[in-house]
């Protein structure tokens, strides 16, 4: 059976995140579960910074009990590396942490570590996602159009673990009217996820659990639901209520 999938609005690798990050390591079922993490989405904002990254997933999940290790991929050519696609697919919990989304989306589709991660996933690892990272598990990721007109936003297809949504991550700080812009302008059928910062969705089996310190927001269409921590709902329920687009 898949594992769980964790998308997470920002706050990686924060002791805010600790429980969460905390529940996720008891869902692999390991008494000191493997973990990948992969800070590629940060590698475009400078060596220091991906050093950093993959510094604080280490030290924030060894201090949880588990056994760490940062895969350090800064292009694609190191995600055909064997060693590295080797240590992602021997891991409980692949994380990719965040930075820039068309960038991590670039060096992992078609690759051997995410083949090697698909293949953890299937057999039960979690699979987890911060900002950038959580966008590229869904269907579609945004991207700034370089020629701003006639939209700055276009839909690219990405990873589609999560199939038929996309992730806007940090949504507590896009303002309102914009996000109802950009959620009305989604692929047809794609459901939106707007996720706080601080708060993360974990789902598994299409049913999905709101984690953290704010909500979560689910667009439809023009249908719009707010989710706080605790609240469970599913997909394909939410798709039911909705009727057809006029």
């Amino acid at each position: 059976m898949a594992g769980p999938v964790a998308l997470v609005g920002s706050g990686e690798f924060l002791p805010s995140m600790a429980a969460l990050d905390g529940d996720l390591l008891v869902a692999t079922g390991r008494a000191r579960p493997r973990v990948a993490v992969v800070p590629t989405a940060s590698y475009p904002d400078g060596e220091a910074v991906f050093q950093r990254w993959a510094a604080m997933g280490v030290e924030h999940f060894g201090g949880l009990g588990a056994e760490v290790e940062a895969v350090m991929v800064r292009d694609r050519a190191a995600a055909e590396d064997p060693a590295f696609a080797q240590a992602v697919g021997e891991a409980d919990l692949v994380y990719f942490s965040g930075g820039k989304p068309g960038y991590l989306l670039d060096v992992l589709a078609g690759s051997a570590l995410w083949a090697a991660a698909l293949a953890a996933h299937e057999r039960g690892a979690v699979l987890a996602g911060c900002s950038a990272g959580a966008m590229v598990l869904t269907a579609h990721i945004t991207e700034l159009r370089r020629r701003m007109l006639p939209w700055p936003l276009r839909w690219r297809l990405a990873l589609g673990v999560v199939e038929r949504a996309t992730v806007f991550p940090h949504y507590d700080r896009i303002p309102e009217a914009m996000a109802v812009i950009m959620a009305f302008q989604a692929p047809r059928g794609t459901f939106v996820l707007g996720i706080d910062e601080g708060t993360a969705l974990v789902g598994r089996d299409g049913s999905w659990q709101v984690h953290g310190r704010a909500r979560a927001t689910v667009w439809n269409g023009r249908r719009r639901e707010r989710h706080r921590p605790g609240d469970v709902f599913r997909l394909d329920e939410v798709e039911r209520e909705v009727p057809p687009d006029r």
